[in-house]
C-alpha cells in the first residue's frame, strides 16, 4: 500500500513520522512518499521537499513568497498523479493541503486528514470545504470533535500524540546536573528560550527573549534551536549574549530540566506544559500581519494550553503586551511565587487528563487501515 504523506513543519514531521512507524507495523508492505523533514525520512519515507522550505509566517510573509506557494502546489499535484498513491495523509498545514485535497478528490485518491486545521479560530466556512474533498478527518484537541459536529461531520478523536512522546516525570537534581555536564552549561538553573521555528519568527522573539537576561543574573539562558535552522544564524541574533547557550536536538530534554520558559506560541506551548515546565507564552508578528489576524481570529486564547482548558493557565504577552517589563514579571512570579507554582502543577495534572490516553499515533494508523480496506 503507497502512503503520499504531507506536513508542512516540524510539529507535523514529528506526528507524521510516529504515524508512518505505526502504519509499518500494521502494514509491513508499505512505502511513502512525503512533504515533511528528517524524522519523516528516518522512518523510510521518500522525501519530496523539505518543510524548511515550506515555511512562510504570516499575511505578509505568505504574499511576498506568493510565486513560490503557488509553484509548490503545482508540483505537489502533478508528483501525487505520477506516483499514484493508495490515499494522501495530509497533516494540519491547511492553505496548502486542502488546495491538494481539492485536486487529489477529483483523481478518486482517498483523502486522510491527521491533525485538524484550526478552522475553529477562523476561516469556519473552511469546514465546508473540507466536507466535500477530506474523506476521513482524525483530531486530536477534545473540543473539536464537538466543533465538527455543529456542521453535521462525523470525525474521529484519537488523542494527542504528544502523549505517546511525552512521559513525563520530575527530573532529580542529579539527573540535571548530569545534563548541564554533558551539554557545557553551568550550574545555574536554567530560563528556556523558544523562539520558534521559522526565521522570521526566530528574527522577531529571540532579541525580546534575551532582552530580560540582565535582570536574572543567577540564571542560564539557553535557546532551543530548530532543527531546520543552521547554527549561525541564530549567532546573528545572539552575538551581543556571549554566555547563552545553543542547544540543538535537546528541546524536551531542555523542557524537563528548566526551571521555567519562554515560549513562542505554538505546539512548543502545549510540549512546554505536558512536560510540566512553567511558562510566559510571547508573541510578536509584522503590524500588518497581526493587525488582519486581529480581525480573521476569532479565538480568546492564542496558546493550545489555555485554548483545550478554556481558561488562563499560562501568561500570554501578545504584540504590545510583550515588554521587558512584563516578561520579567511574568518569569518572577513562576520562578518565585510558591502559589502560582502549585496552581500550574494543578492546571497541568487537569490538562494531560482532558487530552486522554496515550495510543494516537497506533489508534489513527488502524483507523487509516479500516477505512481504506472498507
Amino acid at each position: 500500500m503507497k502512503f503520499y504523506v504531507i506536513a508542512g513543519e516540524a510539529s507535523g514531521d514529528l506526528h507524521g513520522a510516529n504515524l508512518i512507524k505505526e502504519l509499518k507495523k500494521q502494514q509491513p508492505d508499505s512505502e511513502f512518499r512525503a512533504w515533511g523533514g528528517d524524522m519523516m525520512q528516518e522512518q523510510g519515507a521518500e522525501l519530496v521537499k523539505h518543510y524548511r522550505d515550506l515555511a512562510f509566517m504570516g499575511f505578509s510573509e505568505v504574499l511576498i513568497n506568493l510565486k513560490t506557494i503557488l509553484g509548490n502546489i503545482k508540483f505537489c499535484k502533478a508528483d501525487i498523479e505520477e506516483w499514484q498513491p493508495d490515499a494522501v495523509i495530509m497533516i494540519d498545514y491547511p492553505g496548502f493541503n486542502l488546495r491538494i485535497a481539492e485536486h487529489v478528490k477529483t483523481l478518486g485518491i482517498p483523502v486522510l486528514y491527521y491533525i485538524s486545521p484550526q478552522v475553529w479560530a477562523w476561516k469556519k466556512s473552511r469546514v465546508h470545504k473540507i466536507k466535500k474533498v477530506v474523506d476521513k478527518m482524525y483530531v486530536i484537541l477534545p473540543f473539536e470533535q464537538a466543533f465538527y459536529e455543529e456542521y453535521d461531520y462525523k470525525v474521529e478523536f484519537v488523542g494527542h500524540p504528544l502523549l505517546d512522546v511525552i512521559q513525563w516525570k520530575d527530573p532529580s537534581e542529579e539527573a540535571s546536573k548530569a545534563f548541564c555536564e554533558e551539554n557545557n552549561l553551568n550550574e545555574k538553573p536554567i530560563i528556556a528560550l523558544l523562539p520558534g521555528s521559522r526565521k522570521q519568527e526566530i528574527k522577531r522573539m529571540l532579541p525580546i527573549m534575551l532582552s530580560v537576561k540582565k535582570h536574572f543574573p543567577d540564571y542560564q539562558f539557553v535557546i532551543a534551536g530548530a532543527p531546520s535552522q543552521d547554527p549561525e544564524f541564530y549567532h546573528t541574533w545572539s552575538a551581543s549574549h556571549n554566555d547563552v547557550n545553543l542547544l540543538f536536538g535537546k528541546t524536551y530534554e531542555l523542557f524537563k530540566h528548566a526551571k521555567a520558559g519562554l515560549v513562542t506560541s505554538g505546539t512548543a506551548t502545549l510540549e512546554a506544559a505536558l512536560f510540566g515546565l512553567p511558562e510566559v507564552v510571547c508573541y510578536k508578528g509584522s503590524p500588518v500581519s497581526y493587525a488582519i489576524a486581529r480581525m480573521l481570529v476569532k479565538i480568546k486564547f492564542i496558546s493550545l494550553v489555555n485554548l483545550i482548558m478554556d481558561r488562563e493557565v499560562v501568561k500570554e504577552l501578545i504584540q504590545s503586551d510583550l515588554t521587558v517589563k512584563k516578561i520579567r514579571k511574568e518569569l518572577n512570579l513562576l520562578l518565585n511565587d510558591n502559589n502560582r507554582k502549585s496552581q500550574i502543577e494543578k492546571d497541568y495534572a487537569a490538562l494531560r487528563e482532558k487530552l486522554g490516553g496515550s495510543g494516537a499515533s497506533e489508534k489513527t494508523a488502524s483507523m487509516m487501515l479500516k477505512t481504506l480496506k472498507s
